[in-house]
């Protein structure tokens, strides 16, 4: 955010009453000025409750170490699917989707662990070499003195055609990996523009059909390394049900799509927003390997990650009681100014730049956050290679969304 964006919103949100501040509203992130209403929120009101017109009553924790509190207290803070899962909007009955991440052990456990070996560091070594061949194809692939979409040629291309290595997927129809991931974060109440509630249910069917194509090819054959076959041989998922299924499939879509592909898009604008942190980059490559986490703190590609109480309890002084929603805004635990030193500005050099909560903690942190950091670093290892400079030449255009913080368009230039 700009300092004339940021001071325009600050004033903003000043001028409301406390109790109206509903950081879910999807306008927030679409404008880009949700940082503000953080701001405020965890100086004068870290647990806050508001009222959502589309997700209905929810209490925000926007300080760093109240939401590790919550993160880490699974027994007091379900995930469960049963109870409405990870996002604040209760979809109605048959939209609900079982998934690891929205299960408690020990269920969780069971199944987080069939997918585990694909993220384990010997396979991670293995993939690195296909990585950095793709990246620099794409790379070099990349138009001279034009402008081009950075989300489109860079940043989804990337992600999909690592989402199709790790499923194992057909290359030439990896772009509907890029569709099933937004058709499954889309939410119509929230977001007028999205898929109405039958249209999306049966593009995720279509997701499943053919994903269930795969299954049968694997479960007959014997185990291989990608998460279909993990998925059909691994004990506590081959008897999946097909909802279940298509609940863990969309957890893995979404899971190795949005977060790294909004992190290659958000640290190519950090850097362009900040100019000095680019000339230090270049000067010192190795200033990659703290430049990719800052980047994924900076960005925060999910802006939060909702739990329901499932006892009385108290947080920070506030009385949250059983049923009620809760909502840890790591976006703003990654803005904390009593953790994190001086977070408003993206510093590629920090001395614990590891120190963010965007993977989130405990039982459910990211099962695939050093592949993650494996990509961003190799794409940047790549870009100082080639590019003295790229050239962000428009507004970015912001995802319609409170979960998914990330853009679909960033127009920029390569000089010839």
């Amino acid at each position: 955010m700009n300092a004339e964006l940021l001071a325009e919103a600050r004033a903003k949100v000043a001028a409301l009453p406390l109790h109206e501040i509903d950081p879910a509203r999807v306008g927030l992130f679409e404008d880009g000025v949700e940082l503000a209403y953080f701001e405020r929120l965890r100086r004068e009101d870290p647990v806050h409750h508001a009222v959502s017109p589309w997700a209905g009553p929810y209490w925000s924790v926007t300080r760093y170490q109240d939401i590790m509190q919550v993160d880490t207290s699974p027994a007091i803070f379900s995930s469960s699917w049963t109870y409405g899962g990870i996002t604040l909007f209760d979809p109605p009955p048959g939209e609900q989707l079982p998934m690891f991440i929205a299960m408690d052990p020990p269920q969780h456990d069971e199944q987080r662990k069939a997918v585990q070996p694909i993220v384990a560091p010997g396979n991670l070594a293995t993939m690195e070499a296909l990585i950095r061949e793709r990246t620099v194809a794409v790379l070099d692939g990349l138009p001279r003195g034009e402008t081009f979409d950075w989300v489109d040629r860079v940043s989804i291309e990337l992600t999909t055609l690592m989402l199709a290595t790790l499923f194992d997927f057909p290359l030439e129809d990896r772009r509907l990996l890029t569709w099933w991931s937004d058709v499954s974060t889309m939410n119509k109440v929230a977001n007028p523009d999205a898929l109405d509630p039958q249209e999306r249910m049966a593009e995720l069917g279509r997701m499943l059909a053919y994903f269930t194509r795969l299954w049968n090819e694997r479960v007959n054959a014997p185990p291989r390394n990608d998460l279909v076959s993990m998925l059909a041989h691994g004990p506590a998922t081959r008897h999946m049900t097909p909802q279940e299924y298509m609940g863990n499939l969309v957890l893995l879509i979404v899971g190795g799509n949005d977060t790294t592909r909004n992190s290659m898009t958000g640290g190519l604008l950090a850097l362009h927003e900040h100019p000095g942190e680019w000339a230090k980059l270049r000067a010192n490559p190795a200033l990659v390997d703290s430049l990719v986490p800052e980047i994924i703190r900076w960005q925060t590609p999910l802006a939060y990650m909702r739990r329901t109480c499932v006892q009385d309890t108290e947080l920070a002084g506030k009385a949250i009681r059983k049923g009620e929603k809760v909502a840890m805004w790591y976006v703003s635990g990654n803005r904390d100014e009593a953790v994190i030193e001086r977070p408003d500005h993206f510093i590629i050099d920090r001395a614990r730049p590891r120190q963010h909560l965007s993977f989130g903690f405990g039982i459910h942190r990211c099962v695939g956050n050093r592949l993650a950091e494996l990509q961003l670093k190799i794409l940047w290892q790549e870009i100082l290679q080639r590019f003295p400079v790229i050239e962000v030449v428009g507004p970015p255009v912001r995802v319609r969304s409170a979960f998914v913080r990330g853009f679909s368009k960033l127009p920029v230039r390569i000089p010839s």
